[in-house]
C-alpha cells in the first residue's frame, strides 16, 4: 500500500468517526444528559464516573457548583479579552447556570461515553498529523492543514470545558457545533487532496450554485440551534407534547427557510446531472436535503421525539460534508474556464 493510500485511508476514517462523535453528541444533547459529568475533563473528579450517588459526598451539587463558578470566573476574562465585555457580565451575574441537577447514572454514563469517543478521536487526528509529515516537503499544504486540525481539535475540546462549566449556555453550545464543522471540513480537505481523483468540469453558474447551497446550509444550521436553544427554555416550563407550541415562531423561520435549501439544491443537481454526469453523487445529496428536511418536520408533528434529534442533526452535518467536498473537486476546475469566457 502507498504512503498516500495509506494516509487516505487513516484520513477517511478519522472523518468517519467525527460523523460518530456529532452523532453521540446529539444523544447527548437530546437525552439532556450534557451536565451528567458536571467537571472537565474528569467526570465527577474520576477517570471512571461513579455508578450511584452513594459514592459521592452529600455536598457534591455544592463541590461542583463552586467548581464552575471558578472556571467562569476564568473564562470571563477571556471574554473580556476580546472584547464581549456584556457576555461576560451576564455570564457572571447569571446564577442558574451554577445549579447542580441532580445525580443521574444514565446520564452520566451517556457524557461519559461521549467524552471517551471524542478522546479517541483526538488521537486519531494527531494520527493523521503524524502520518502527514511525510509530505512535509513534497506537499506542504497537506501537513499545515493536518497540524491546524490537531490544534482545532485541542482548542474545541478546552471550548467543551466551558460548554459544562457555564451549564450548556446556549451560544457556547452553538459555537462548538460550528467548530465541529469546520473540523470536519478539514478532514475532507485531507481526505480529498490524498484520494485519486480528477476535479470535475462544471460552469460558474453551477460553481456559484453550490456556493449559494452551502451557505444557505449554513445559515439553516445557525436557525437549527436557535430552535434547540428555544427547546432547552420551554423545556423547564412545559411538557414535550407543548413544546412546539411555545417555540412555534422559531420553528416557523426554520422551517421555511428549508423550502429555499431544497429548492436551490433541486436546480444545482438538475444541472450537475446535465453537464458533469455526476449522477451516483447527486442522488446522495437530493437525499440527505430531503431526509434532513423530512426529520425536521417528524420533529414537528410528533413532539420532537428524542431518538430523531440526533439523526436531524447529523443527516444536515453530514449534508455540509458532502457540499464541501463536491466544492473541492469543481474548485480546481472553474478558473480556466472564467479565463476562457473572458
Amino acid at each position: 500500500m502507498s504512503t498516500r493510500s495509506s494516509f487516505y485511508r487513516l484520513s477517511l476514517s478519522t472523518l468517519l468517526a467525527v460523523y460518530v462523535l456529532i452523532l453521540v453528541g446529539g444523544i447527548v444533547r437530546s437525552t439532556g444528559s450534557g451536565m451528567g459529568c458536571p467537571d472537565w475533563p474528569k467526570c465527577f473528579g474520576s477517570w471512571v464516573p461513579p455508578t450511584s450517588a452513594s459514592e459521592l459526598p452529600p455536598n457534591y451539587k455544592e463541590i461542583y457548583s463552586q467548581y464552575r463558578e471558578k472556571k467562569n470566573v476564568r473564562f470571563a476574562k477571556y471574554l473580556r479579552t476580546i472584547g464581549m465585555t456584556d457576555t461576560a457580565d451576564k455570564l457572571l451575574n447569571d446564577k442558574s447556570v451554577l445549579e447542580e441537577a441532580d445525580f443521574n447514572v444514565t446520564k452520566t454514563w451517556i457524557e461519559y461515553v461521549n467524552r471517551i469517543v471524542g478522546v479517541v478521536i483526538g488521537f486519531l487526528i494527531f494520527a493523521v498529523f503524524v502520518s502527514s509529515l511525510k509530505f512535509r516537503k513534497t506537499n506542504p499544504t497537506l501537513t499545515i492543514v493536518a497540524f491546524l486540525t490537531f490544534v482545532l481539535v485541542g482548542f474545541q475540546g478546552w471550548i467543551g470545558s466551558f460548554v459544562v462549566s457555564t451549564n450548556l449556555t446556549p451560544w457556547t453550545i452553538t459555537v462548538h457545533m460550528l467548530l465541529a464543522l469546520v473540523i470536519v471540513a478539514m478532514l475532507i480537505y485531507l481526505t480529498n487532496a490524498s484520494a485519486d481523483s480528477r476535479p470535475v468540469i462544471v460552469s460558474p453558474i453551477s460553481f456559484w450554485l453550490l456556493i449559494a447551497c452551502m451557505a444557505t446550509l449554513l445559515v439553516q444550521i445557525v436557525l437549527g440551534t436557535q430552535v434547540r436553544e428555544a427547546i432547552d427554555r420551554v423545556s423547564l416550563i412545559a411538557v414535550r407534547e407543548e413544546w412546539i407550541d411555545q417555540i412555534y415562531a422559531d420553528l416557523f423561520i426554520h422551517r421555511s427557510f428549508s423550502w429555499i435549501i431544497a429548492i436551490l439544491h433541486v436546480i444545482l443537481i438538475v444541472k450537475l446531472v446535465k453537464t458533469t454526469g455526476l449522477k451516483a453523487f447527486s442522488i446522495v445529496l437530493i437525499l440527505l436535503i430531503l431526509d434532513t428536511i423530512l426529520t425536521g418536520a417528524a420533529m414537528a408533528y410528533f413532539g420532537v421525539p428524542a431518538f430523531l434529534q440526533p439523526i436531524h442533526l447529523l443527516l444536515a452535518t453530514f449534508t455540509f460534508g458532502m457540499q464541501f467536498m463536491l466544492l473541492l473537486k469543481l474548485k480546481d476546475s472553474v478558473k480556466p474556464i472564467v479565463a476562457t469566457q473572458r
